[in-house]
């Protein structure tokens, strides 16, 4: 049981740490894909709310475990499209921050909504995310490759979030429910933080 609570609380400790940019100058289709890959691991708010996005699928289970993921991918890519063609959206910054205090109390709190409601909150918080990927955009980044290596990034700390959500339902269940709690939290509390300015 130990073990397994370790490993939880290292898979999210991992997730959270900032990727190290790649030191490689790229052009072109590299650029492209490297910058929009680097772009989501690069920010503790992006990392935070997608694996909270995976935990929250797999607390739910059954179809949202593959529903709430995709349905934040495909989203984002149109916030995405809507950052590269300039078109403003409000608040992305304070979206941001607020996605990651949300779902890591929906984590915490093991809250069951209905997935047609979850789904609709998840699309919006994508929006906001896929907004800000699209928007810092490189000048000289391909904007099909940006597009695809923000979105993969964006699915692989999906696949951390559910492998964490697995972890801990390995703990057994008061484990469990303590280390859900404690990642949510943790995710919530640094949401807050995000939002003071003080992250």
């Amino acid at each position: 049981m130990k073990s397994a609570i370790k490993s939880g609380l290292l898979a999210l400790a991992a997730a959270a740490l900032p990727a190290v940019a790649s030191a490689h100058p790229a052009i072109g289709e590299a650029a492209g894909f490297s910058h929009g890959f680097a772009h989501p691991m690069s920010g503790l708010d992006h990392v935070l709310a997608m694996v909270m996005v995976g935990v929250f699928a797999f607390q739910h289970g059954g179809r949202a475990t593959w529903l709430v993921p995709t349905t934040f991918v495909l989203v984002m890519a149109l916030g995405g499209a809507l950052g590269v063609a300039g078109i403003a959206v409000p608040f992305v910054e304070i979206g941001i921050a607020f996605s990651v205090v949300v779902l890591g109390a929906v984590v915490a709190l093991n809250v069951k909504a209905p997935l047609a409601a979850a789904l609709g909150v998840i699309g919006v918080f994508a929006i906001f995310h896929g907004h800000a990927h699209g928007a810092e955009m490189p000048e000289n980044a391909a904007g099909a490759a940006y597009a695809a290596g923000f979105m993969i990034a964006t699915a692989l700390l999906h696949l951390a979030g559910l492998a964490l959500g697995y972890v801990i339902g390995r703990a057994g269940e008061r484990q469990g429910v303590f280390v859900t709690r404690t990642a949510g939290s943790i995710a919530a509390i640094s949401g807050i933080g995000l939002l003071a300015g003080l992250i």
